[in-house]
């Protein structure tokens, strides 16, 4: 008998980690490569490549174990994935699929070119473009880094020059491309997790995503909203994975604006924390849809069990290790469900677990969940 397939993954963190469980359970080997030992996924797994995916001979060997390789983040350069594919080992998404979304101007005009309905938007080379852009956009708009943003870092909100003048400095410190984006006044934000294969495409239920401090905190799902909103959104949803060739799994986040109206905001080629729900609440997670649909193997269903799952980040409430401090209280309640990462260190804000609350009443539900991440010390 052969040695079970290997999943290559590029990155070691929580979204890795949840992979590597779901690949784990289908008998499938998982191999890591993270810039450091001991990553919460990197933990789990015999195969832990350490180093920069920049070195070309731990990329040789990374991919020689690998039958396919696959990414927990999108920050890692396409070119750096173009290598690999030559090397013969394939990854999905594809390089070109990457190339499409790690750059935002680059996502925001393909999807636009395709007739998908996004934010405003306008590329921002210097100080200098200060005036067009709010002219264009009009004041407050939304000064991005084009690549390495998320959860909040690399977005300023401008309201004025001098904003514009120090947020371009801090930003520029962070990558040398930015860009501008109307500030959409919107009633929720929506997301949206779909699996696609050359064969088939499972999506998921229609969610509701809360931030705080700019990082996803909270998500209600399905996401309260009318029949033919649902429907726009995951038709928007499934148009944007088209337009940039996508197969794997992608998260996709949206605005319902106070007009009614669905604008795609981002797109994430990979597990996404507003899924996370789905490992206690639908009959396949998104992180066994990561694996099969890089696999090419047959989706599984992606019906919701219980009628209402939420689903809150546990952000660090100290700066210290990674442990949760009160494992008798945050264990106390019997139908929450906990995960911690695994991270050596906690800092304040800092994603360090989740907790998953589902139920058939969603008040009921929602408030069993905030009133368990509240005692939860980490």
């Amino acid at each position: 008998m052969g040695k079970p397939k290997c999943i290559g993954i590029l990155g070691g963190g929580q979204l890795a980690r949840m992979s590597l469980f779901a690949g784990k359970r289908l008998g499938f080997d998982i191999a890591i490569l993270e810039k450091e030992s001991g990553s919460p996924a990197g933990q789990l797994t015999h195969l832990e490549f350490t180093g920069s995916p920049i070195n070309k001979t731990l990329l040789k060997k990374f991919s020689a174990c690998s039958d396919v390789i696959t990414l927990e983040n999108e920050f890692i350069d396409y070119k750096i994935l173009e290598y690999i594919e030559n090397l013969g080992t394939k990854v999905l998404p594809s390089s070109e699929t990457i190339s499409l979304i790690q750059d935002k101007l680059i996502q925001k005009e393909t999807l636009k070119k395709n007739n998908i309905p996004v934010p405003n938007f306008i590329a921002v080379n210097s100080k200098t473009d200060f005036n067009k852009a709010a002219e264009f956009l009009k004041l407050p708009f939304i000064l991005k880094s084009r690549k390495m943003g998320y959860d909040g870092y690399g977005n300023a909100l401008i309201k004025n020059k001098r904003d514009f003048d120090k947020s371009f400095d801090k930003l520029t410190r962070r990558h040398s491309k930015l860009m501008a984006e109307q500030f959409v006044k919107f009633t929720k934000e929506l997301a949206v997790m779909i699996a696609r294969t050359e064969n088939e495409t499972a999506i998921y239920p229609v969610a509701e995503t809360i931030q705080k401090d700019h990082i996803c905190h909270t998500v209600i799902a399905p996401a309260e909203i009318s029949t033919i909103v649902y429907k726009k959104a995951r038709q928007a949803a499934l148009i944007a994975v088209k337009a940039v060739k996508g197969f794997g799994l992608f998260g996709i986040e949206l605005f319902l604006t106070n007009t009614g109206k669905i604008l795609v905001n981002e797109m994430a080629p990979r597990p996404h924390n507003s899924g996370h729900y789905t490992i206690e609440n639908c009959i396949s997670s998104q992180f066994e849809n990561h694996i099969r649909s890089v696999l090419g193997l047959p989706l599984g269903s992606t019906e919701m069990i219980k009628q209402c799952a939420v689903m809150i980040n546990l952000l660090g409430k100290t700066n210290t290790t990674g442990e949760v401090k009160n494992y008798k209280q945050a264990l106390s309640d019997q139908c929450v469900h906990l995960h911690v990462y695994g991270k050596k260190l906690s800092r304040i804000g800092r994603k360090m677990g989740h907790i998953t609350v589902t139920g058939d009443d969603r008040k009921k539900v929602l408030l069993k969940a905030k009133k368990s991440e509240r005692k939860i010390i980490i």
